[in-house]
């Protein structure tokens, strides 16, 4: 009986476990997608404004308040943002990949098989 019950919480244990692998992957493919999208929303940007000449007035949202520049000051702020959003994505995938690679090196030390329904 009390083999039993160790057996079953030690089940219950890897149970939870397995999903708290699963949640933070999740979570950071999640975020990883928000990165992307602000990315290629920031090219997108970038690409519109490039062949435009430097004193047109254009508008751009800082802290929910939509402010006049031109476009000379607006594309170099923009050209920095793309590049840290670029290396923050680069971070998040190895930090991904990482988790992923600890999730499998844990399924395989205590010999877990996933069964799909």
């Amino acid at each position: 009986m009390a083999q039993s019950q160790i057996t079953v919480r030690k089940q219950q244990e890897l149970q939870q476990q397995y999903t708290n692998y699963k949640n933070s992957l999740q979570q950071l493919a999640q975020k990883i997608g928000d990165i992307e999208q602000d990315t290629e929303e920031h090219k997108l940007v970038l690409e519109t404004l490039a062949p435009l000449p430097p004193d047109r007035k254009c508008f751009r949202m800082i802290n929910g308040v939509l402010v006049e520049k031109t476009v000379k000051d607006v594309t170099p702020a923009l050209q920095t943002n793309s590049e840290g959003l670029k290396k923050v994505l680069e971070e998040l995938v190895k930090q991904y990949k990482r988790q992923q690679d600890d999730m499998e090196k844990w399924k395989k030390k205590n010999n877990i098989q996933v069964v799909q329904q």
